[in-house]
């Protein structure tokens, strides 16, 4: 059983319009505008594929996909914010994956045992509102709701308020739910590659975890040189 690529790529394209930058970046910080286009043209697509949609009390998006069994779902997913002048497949990548083979799924007429979700986290990259993974952190136990409700951006905008404003501010509870299994299909996008003239890059191997607190995520795709200086240098501001 295959995918069918021509669909995915269409819909990486589709969706990395959204926020586009002239160099074919991305700029989607989190509750933004840009944002809630890129959420609202997720839960279309989940719909379409039949998806039974909803959101938590962080946004956080499902849409599940019936099994034979009630048993819990088998999880895939990741985020569709991105950090200022980001890459259009950090994130969306295993949101549009996961998306993908649902709808394999559906074209095969499979019924799985389990049922079958995507998940979409709320402010994975932190670039807008601190910490980052906020909203799974939320849903792990880690952070406090109400904790989270008051974090601000730069402008002074509460968290809450941003969800407000976009319509994502769900009414199911934040909370650990029961899954069988989490899959995140996810590629960091740094600028080394780039540098060196490489049109694409492979990992040999990775470890990662979604860790919550006072993790930052910004390291991953930072080359060694540039994350020492930054640990004895002033950061300077973000430019949004």
């Amino acid at each position: 059983m295959g995918i069918d690529r021509k669909r995915l790529e269409r819909s990486i394209d589709d969706l990395g319009r959204i926020g586009e930058t002239p160099r074919g970046g991305l700029t989607r910080l989190a509750l933004t505008d840009e944002d809630k286009r890129g959420r609202d043209w997720m839960v279309a697509r989940m719909r379409e594929a039949g998806l039974r949609v909803t959101m938590d009390q962080m946004g956080n998006i499902f849409g599940e996909r019936p099994g034979a069994e009630p048993l819990p779902p088998v999880l895939m997913g990741s985020h569709v914010d991105s950090v200022p002048t980001g890459g259009k497949y950090d994130g969306q990548l295993g949101v549009l994956c996961g998306l993908e083979t649902i709808r394999t799924l559906n074209d095969q007429r499979i019924r799985t045992r389990h049922p079958v979700a995507l998940v979409i986290f709320t402010n994975e990259e932190g670039a807008r509102f601190q910490p980052a993974m906020i909203a799974s952190g939320v849903m792990a136990g880690k952070i406090a709701l109400e904790d989270a409700y008051g974090a601000r951006d730069t402008d002074g905008v509460r968290l809450v308020d941003a969800l407000e404003r976009i319509g994502y501010l769900g009414s199911e509870p934040c909370v650990a739910r029961p899954f069988r299994a989490y899959l995140e299909l996810h590629i960091e996008q740094g600028p080394s590659s780039r540098r060196r003239g490489s049109r694409s890059a492979s990992w040999r191997g990775s470890s990662r975890s979604r860790g919550h607190g006072s993790r930052s995520t910004a390291s991953r795709t930072t080359p060694a040189p540039r994350r020492c200086a930054s640990a004895t240098t002033p950061s300077s501001p973000r430019r949004r």
